[in-house]
């Protein structure tokens, strides 16, 4: 997103509009999601499981 688009000046007279305006920040910032910026790995404990993972590995190279 470009920055200049959020130092935008917003000018509001109506009384009605800004608390729709002010409604619709709150219910935005209700409803916004937080994504991983990375996929997650899993921490693998058990030997097996890394013993598994890696004979799999040599077998496609």
């Amino acid at each position: 997103m470009a920055t200049s688009s959020i130092f935008t000046h917003v000018k509001i007279t109506d009384p009605k509009k800004v608390e729709m305006f002010a409604e619709a920040l709150e219910s935005s910032e209700k409803a916004r999601v937080d994504k991983p910026s990375a996929p997650r790995i899993p921490v693998m404990k058990n030997l097996d499981e890394i013993r598994k993972l890696v004979s799999k590995r040599k077998t496609t190279e």
